[in-house]
């Protein structure tokens, strides 16, 4: 993974200031991608630099903030990374590499660690500050998920519902555990209930682990290891918060959360958050323990209720992974922007061997089905 900047460059603070048609196509039926590239077109051109340069991109985790949530969250050091500006810098880097629209999301943590009427004043502001900002300066470049002050999962609820009726939001994202709770908790059901009534999805984007969890996994008093923050970068960005979303992502199941919710969709990054990897063994273990208590076939969830993006992980192995388990027709594009080069993502992906309707569903056509959008 390229990425056009260092987050850890001008790190001082501690460790809270630190945060880096299937069957047609033969898709999710166990055929990998070079299997399926075989069924391509005959007259697909070989040279992989020059296929599909035509393809439009959705972008569906593209990052944001604020100087003021950099303030909130200790985060200054993120200043130079590109995070707050949503005019020209970013449209360039947009045009360079193709891609059409980023949907836009509040840098993780977001608000959700913010308690009161002060979460809840400052949710609405960012949400408020994209829609008379860059949504209205760049008209169909920019779409948004919402951010919610989850503390208070009513008013998140409610957050939500003006976003998406009001603003045309798509939905919403959330980063990692919620304080000591994950949305399968009961707290959180009347989001979950909106979520679904509302008809839009819920990215679950990682989040920096509670400090628990911090001492217990990651801490290391070598200090060569704090002076270079390998413990904190082992605990997020290298490993940690991609096993944390799978976590939560298979305790929504195990709970029920989608017997009473079965219409509500949940997006998770990361090519699949190493979710891939585990998947036979995952669904073995779990069938056995859940076939009595489930509506439906463990695995029958991930195929119902989960998409899954390609944020920053430009490799084709993983992706054949994540499609040998997982339909075409639930991927979606992303790049990871600014922590990410939206070209690399892109170039990558034009020469990806697969048949051009596949590419199609992937790069646009499943976000714009899933959020009633257009290129």
């Amino acid at each position: 993974m390229k990425s056009n900047a260092n987050p850890l460059k001008h790190l001082t603070t501690g460790r809270r200031g630190f945060l880096a048609g299937t069957a047609a196509l033969g898709i999710g039926a166990g055929l990998s991608t070079h299997a399926i590239a075989s069924r391509a077109a005959a007259n697909e051109t070989t040279d992989f630099s020059l296929r599909d340069q035509d393809l439009p991109f959705i972008g569906t985790e593209e990052t944001f903030s604020t100087h003021e949530l950099m303030v909130l969250n200790d985060r200054l050091f993120l200043e130079d990374t590109g995070l707050a500006e949503l005019g020209p810098r970013r449209i360039g880097a947009m045009d360079e590499a193709g891609l059409n629209v980023q949907i836009l999301s509040a840098h993780t943590p977001g608000v959700q660690n913010v308690k009161g009427q002060k979460g809840i004043d400052f949710a609405y502001r960012l949400n408020k500050l994209l829609v008379d900002g860059p949504m209205a300066t760049y008209p169909g470049r920019f779409k948004a998920f919402a951010t919610l002050p989850l503390q208070n999962p009513v008013a998140s609820a409610d957050e939500l519902e003006r976003t998406v009726r009001e603003d045309g939001f798509l939905g919403c994202l959330t980063n990692g555990i919620i304080g000591k709770k994950f949305l399968d908790h009961p707290d959180f059901e009347p989001l979950l209930a909106r979520a679904e009534a509302l008809d839009v999805p819920i990215y679950i984007h990682p989040g920096l682990p509670p400090d628990e969890v911090f001492e217990i996994y990651y801490s290391n008093m070598r200090p060569e290891y704090q002076k270079e923050f390998q413990d904190q970068v082992l605990s997020i960005s290298a490993y940690g918060w991609h096993q944390e979303v799978v976590t939560q992502c298979l305790r929504m199941i195990t709970s029920g959360v989608f017997d009473r919710y079965p219409k509500l969709q949940i997006i998770i990054g990361h090519m699949g958050e190493g979710l891939p990897f585990f998947y036979e063994r995952v669904v073995e273990k779990m069938s056995e323990v859940t076939k009595k208590s489930l509506d439906k076939p463990f695995e029958q969830y991930f195929h119902d209720n989960f998409w899954f993006t390609t944020s920053a992980f430009p490799q084709t192995e993983l992706l054949d992974l994540l499609l040998k388990h997982i339909s075409v027709d639930r991927v979606m594009f992303a790049t990871d922007y600014p922590f990410a080069n939206i070209k690399t993502q892109t170039d990558w992906f034009r020469g990806v061997a697969l048949p051009r309707e596949a590419k199609e569903k992937i790069a646009f056509r499943n976000a714009e089905k899933l959020f009633a959008i257009k290129v």
